[in-house]
């Protein structure tokens, strides 16, 4: 039996297709259930998930209109009837082998966690300078942590559990309860302040303990790349929040006993390599033959633009903590399981 979980708000049309992609599945329905967590949606998510349920019979629907992504995610591991909780966010669109994949995955007691392929599924055609980005590296491997999107190939094999991927990510329900579950995530951005680092901090906690995350080539899903990421004004927004998760991490760390600190020490190091140097440095190699600033120096121009950005998110959020305790007390709380 698989839980999958999706949390959504106000994004009716794309949930439809993800649910979709379900009735599809090789694996019988009678062997996964499917939890909608409406985060405070206005549209007619609920007709959409209605109707779902008809075709499926196996779709529940909750309704939590608490700000953020984690609020989502901590209610259906509550519902879930199953051990095994399959993540996915309400723009993607499974494989048929999806989760008959992800089952025979956690056949093997040594494994926790779980990801596959995400591909993108582009609204529109993508710049060049984004293509170029997605073309493999030297060993195969195409990976555009900016988008989400990823391809490690056809093979299964244990990998960093940082490449699972939050809207293709299946984990064991006991080690999500280890963890503490998930951190602050994916807020709107009015309240951007609250943001954590989500997943990545589960994905820490596995890495930290040895534990095994595959890859499984058939665990796949193609992910909707909209129109309004493939521009550099995303690229810089999604770098100014990941400046906001960093000293999100950062603040937490200075906080917490020596264990602990030694752990996000190196979790502040693998976010520094994933998050900032590995995809901002395949930014700026594959760009800067595609975009010129008037003296020509396009690498300089695109560097620092992003590198702003990141910047600006990064001491946005350490001065706001310094002068408001009640946001130091959220970044520091031991678990988001009740939120705010």
């Amino acid at each position: 039996m698989l839980s999958v979980i999706i949390p959504t708000r106000n994004r009716a049309d794309l949930l439809k297709s993800a649910l979709q992609s379900l009735e599809t599945q090789t694996l019988p329905s009678n062997f996964f259930e499917v939890l909608v967590i409406d985060n405070g949606s206005t549209d007619n998510t609920r007709q959409v998930v209605e109707l779902a349920r008809q075709r499926l019979g196996n779709v529940r629907y909750f309704y939590d209109p608490t700000p953020g992504l984690h609020v989502g995610r901590h209610l259906g591991m509550k519902m879930a009837e199953s051990d095994i909780l399959v993540y996915a966010d309400d723009d993607i669109e499974a494989f048929p082998t999806w989760l008959e994949a992800i089952a025979e995955s956690f056949q093997d007691p040594e494994v926790v966690l779980v990801g596959g392929k995400n591909l993108p599924k582009w609204e529109s055609e993508p710049p060049e300078w984004i293509l170029k980005m997605w073309e493999p590296d030297k060993n195969g491997d195409r990976v555009l942590g900016y988008l989400s999107i990823l391809d490690l190939g056809n093979e299964r094999k244990f990998i960093n559990p940082f490449y699972v991927f939050g809207c293709n990510f299946s984990i064991r329900k006991k080690i999500l309860l280890e963890a503490g579950g998930f951190h602050p995530d994916a807020f709107p951005q009015e309240l951007i302040k609250y943001r954590g680092d989500g997943e990545s901090h589960v994905s820490r906690y596995i890495s930290d303990h040895n534990y095994k995350a595959l890859y499984h080539p058939q665990a796949s899903v193609y992910h909707i790349v909209p129109s309004s990421r493939l521009t550099e004004d995303y690229f810089c927004q999604r770098a100014h929040n990941q400046g906001i998760s960093d000293s999100y991490t950062k603040i937490r760390l200075q906080h917490l006993g020596d264990n602990n600190k030694r752990l996000l020490l190196r979790y502040c190091r693998v976010l520094k390599k994933m998050a900032i140097g590995k995809w901002l440095k395949l930014l700026i190699r594959q760009i800067g033959s595609k975009i010129l600033t008037e003296n020509g120096d396009e690498i300089s121009f695109i560097k620092k633009k992003i590198q702003k950005a990141y910047l600006e998110g990064w001491n946005y959020h350490q001065q706001l903590v310094k002068r408001d305790l009640s946001l130091l007390g959220y970044v520091i709380r031991e678990n988001y399981y009740d939120e705010l």
